[in-house]
């Protein structure tokens, strides 16, 4: 049977609990789901919103790439990405992972990997809007996501 990832780049908020549904329902020999759902981060109180954008069918293609090979890599049952785009203000879902397989090493492992390719490789650019008003530059990429790619290598 032919795993296909479930990749979806949006800018509706989604429900961790429905996703994880989605995946596994009929499926009986998954063992173990790791779920991992990264947040809007309040900058200390200071951000209003974390606006993002992509390239909608760049951000979509190597998404997919990046968990076709996790797939293979860990033997998957399943994984879905979903990330989203626009403004999203403090403590709502950024991105979600999901990794389902047989066994939980694989599965954590599966997450871990499409994560940190996701931090490092998908192309989503990300500008903070301030309570006070102001618009930042856009945020630049940080040294240790590149450092926990590398043990993928």
């Amino acid at each position: 049977m032919t795993i296909t990832p479930d990749i979806r780049i949006q800018a509706e908020d989604f429900s961790i609990e429905a996703e994880v549904k989605k995946l596994t329902e009929d499926h009986f020999d998954i063992g173990a789901v790791v779920t991992f759902s990264g947040l809007c981060r309040d900058e200390g109180g200071t951000l209003n919103a974390l606006e993002l954008e992509h390239y909608p069918a760049m951000a979509e293609t190597e998404i997919r790439r990046i968990a076709e090979t996790a797939i293979k890599r860990w033997s998957l049952q399943g994984i879905t990405a979903i990330h989203r785009y626009g403004k999203i203000a403090p403590g709502e879902n950024i991105v979600l992972v999901i990794a389902a397989s047989p066994h939980r090493q694989a599965a954590f492992d599966g997450a871990n990997f499409l994560m940190d390719f996701l931090k490092t490789r998908a192309p989503f650019w990300k500008k903070e809007h301030g309570k006070d008003g102001t618009i930042g530059n856009w945020v630049d990429a940080k040294d240790a996501d590149d450092d926990a790619l590398k043990r993928w290598e």
